[in-house]
């Protein structure tokens, strides 16, 4: 059976919600995308959204948690070949589950996307299951190399670039972008159980988990974070060029993107590299400070 027109429209919008009811670092709503990439930008919005949560939300065991990426690989490799309908959604699945990967495998096969950049994801949202801990920047990098840089590869096959140099600058923004959400979510992921910061840096200040405790952060944990700030936006000056690679409106999208996450490190900084006591975050102030950036933007 073949997916109607207007089913697959269907499909889309109800990707398109999904997506501006969130919050991310991930350009879905943003209106200075180009209007054709959003529907496909939004499908691989709600794949990834939902994995997530998996692994993250709910009272689930490791091995449900296990169980239902394992079924959304399995939905995941039919949608790519298949225009048929997968079957209804599963006990601990969204409700839209059928609507996201009717929408997902038309932009797959639409848009060439490869499957290996959604194994990634999958496979990183697995390993949320069972690491909470990261020794080294090196294992902290490769679980961003799939947590993060599949989303930025993917918005530029959306957008049909398939170039070495764009792939590797947009690696190095989407791993700095993922690196100021563990920032600014200090606090938030320690009470998950988790700590993000690599045990070696911060060995390297002298920064004890345990004083993440009782709301207050300690000196040691201020020196940490702000030598893991300044690394931060060494990768999203080394990322810089993706902006510039890039034609149209998606152009202005990087743009804003880069500046946004250089923006809240700025903010983490103002705030005395103490994002326990306050989340840095952006809000409806600072538009006027975007578009000036935007308008005032020098090329490198």
């Amino acid at each position: 059976m073949t997916t109607s027109a207007a089913a697959l429209a269907s499909a889309y919008a109800a990707c398109e919600r999904d997506a501006r009811t969130h919050y991310e670092n991930f350009p879905v709503a943003s209106l200075l995308l180009p209007r054709p990439m959003r529907p496909h930008v939004a499908a691989v919005y709600a794949f990834a959204r939902a994995a997530d949560d998996f692994a993250d939300e709910g009272n689930r065991t490791h091995s449900e948690r296990h169980a239902l990426l394992d079924e959304w690989l399995r939905r995941l490799h039919h949608a790519s070949t298949s225009e048929e309908p997968g079957p209804a959604p599963r006990a601990g699945e969204p409700g839209n589950t059928v609507e996201i990967f009717l929408a997902l495998g038309a932009s797959i096969r639409e848009r060439a996307l490869p499957a290996a950049l959604f194994e990634d994801l999958v496979s990183a949202f697995r390993q949320d299951i069972e690491t909470t801990r990261y020794a080294s920047w090196g294992d902290l990098f490769d679980y961003c190399r799939r947590s993060a840089n599949p989303i930025g590869r993917l918005v530029l096959r959306i957008a049909g670039y398939r170039d070495p140099a764009l792939d590797a600058a947009s690696d190095s923004v989407c791993t700095a972008l993922q690196l100021t959400n563990f920032w600014q979510d200090l606090r938030i992921d320690f009470e998950r159980g988790r700590i993000y910061m690599p045990a070696a840096e911060r060995a390297a200040h002298g920064a004890i988990d345990e004083e993440l405790r009782g709301g207050r952060i300690t000196d040691a944990w201020r020196h940490t974070l702000a030598s893991a700030t300044g690394r931060t936006r060494a990768l999203f000056e080394a990322g810089r060029p993706v902006c510039e690679g890039v034609e149209g409106r998606l152009r202005h999208e990087l743009r804003a993107t880069w500046l946004g996450g250089m923006r809240i490190l700025d903010r983490l900084e103002r705030l005395g590299f103490d994002p326990v006591r306050s989340r840095p975050t952006l809000g409806i102030a600072d538009v006027p400070w975007f578009a000036w950036r935007l308008a005032t933007w020098r090329s490198t």
